[in-house]
């Protein structure tokens, strides 16, 4: 697919604008809506509060979370099944169902507030600025269209572009994402699970977002083909400028992919920060306990690590530290505040009493009360420690961390 330059108007294409942000912009082929601000970032969420209301309670899924996204950055969002990833990724552009809805909160791309649009304004932003990739391609697919006709199709209703027109720009995005052009007459099923992955991206391509939003992308996939998949993602982010946010229960394809990682628990945000910083200094323990809990194949053969207990009932949830049940370091001020949120010298932030505003980012505020389950802030080279010397190393792999 050809990128074509942005138009001359484009504010993002300044003389001002920094060099890596500039070439991003240059990739863009369409202007940016006319309500957009130059100089603000590409997304940024602001204390999005989303719920979904039951007959009987209110699930407080998503509960004060707030990040950014730059130009051309990757953020990978992990957490146990149920912490809110995939419902905070739906409330960027309203995609909830019926019952759930965002009682508070912005989501501000290019500086415009998505959050109070109509059903209507938000077809602007929906798939032309902000797509998203599903888990399962079988299911986003119509099993009753080919494959190229699927992929034309936002084409041809978002941007008005002419049938013939395309499904010559459809055929060759397929052929970006390693499709070959002939295979665009197939149907869904005739397609591999692989292919099928690589068509969902190309839909995605289509309308040249900002944002694409992989929700586990590659959970379905063997690891072969994830591999394969990653590398897709990783190749197009630097080809056409793309930012992306990646929903995944595995380490390993945020160590290998994101620039930085949000860890979320019971639809709050534990920690944040450089992927780098947190993989070898886990300052929340429930982020040391995840990576504890992955495999290593440079350590003996050992049991992984597990997380006692359940999450929260989000219908009820705790006022003070969620994860205060199944912490190796509570003490009674996590049953009875709520952790602040604390950004260290190093730029990872991170919502534990452990780290306080004053806090130098290196001594935890207290230690284990017994024999530690976890070593917390400890530089360990990639490896979150554990009790017995051996680690967790954040590697290419396929396997889910344990969350018991």
């Amino acid at each position: 697919m050809t990128i074509a330059n942005p138009p001359p108007g484009d504010p993002r294409t300044g003389a001002g604008a920094a060099g890596a942000a500039a070439r991003v912009a240059g990739r863009r082929q369409w202007p940016l809506p006319r309500d957009a601000d130059p100089k603000a970032p590409l997304l940024e969420v602001e204390h999005l509060t989303t719920h979904f209301r039951l007959a009987s309670a209110t699930v407080h899924a998503v509960d004060d979370v707030s990040f950014r996204l730059n130009d051309g950055e990757a953020l990978g969002i992990a957490g146990e099944s149920g912490c809110g990833k995939t419902t905070t990724a739906l409330s960027l552009v309203r995609l909830l169902p019926s019952n759930g809805r965002i009682v508070g909160g912005s989501v501000k791309l290019f500086g415009i507030d998505l959050v109070h649009k109509s059903e209507n304004a938000l077809r602007r932003y929906r798939g032309r600025e902000i797509a998203i990739v599903f888990q399962g391609a079988m299911n986003a697919l119509n099993p009753v269209r080919r494959v190229r006709d699927q992929v034309a199709e936002p084409l041809e209703e978002r941007l008005d572009v002419p049938r013939r027109e395309a499904r010559r720009r459809a055929d060759e995005l397929l052929e970006l994402v390693g499709i070959p052009r002939a295979r665009g007459a197939a149907y869904p099923h005739e397609l591999s699970g692989g292919m099928r992955q690589r068509s969902m991206i190309a839909m995605a391509l289509a309308c040249d977002p900002a944002v694409i939003i992989g929700d586990e992308p590659t959970t379905a996939l063997d690891v072969m083909v994830q591999a394969q998949i990653l590398e897709l993602f990783e190749r197009l982010r630097h080809t056409l400028g793309l930012s992306l946010i990646l929903i995944t229960h595995d380490l390993s394809v945020i160590a290998e992919t994101c620039d930085r990682v949000l860890v979320m628990y019971a639809g709050k945000v534990a920690e944040e920060g450089p992927v780098d910083t947190i993989f070898r200094t886990p300052r929340h323990p429930y982020t040391a306990k995840l990576l504890a809990a992955f495999p290593n194949i440079r350590a003996d053969r050992r049991t992984l690590e597990v997380i006692p207990g359940q999450p929260p009932d989000l219908r009820n949830p705790p006022p003070a530290c969620r994860f205060e049940s199944r912490c190796p370091m509570a003490r009674d001020l996590c049953r009875e505040v709520a952790p602040p949120e604390t950004t260290m010298p190093d730029g990872v932030r991170v919502a534990c009493h452990l780290w306080p505003a004053s806090s130098d980012g290196i001594t935890p505020a207290w230690t284990a009360p017994s024999r530690p389950e976890v070593v917390i802030g400890a530089d360990v080279g990639g490896v979150a420690a554990t009790s017995e010397g051996a680690g967790a190393s954040v590697g290419a792999g396929g396997t889910e961390p344990v969350a018991g």
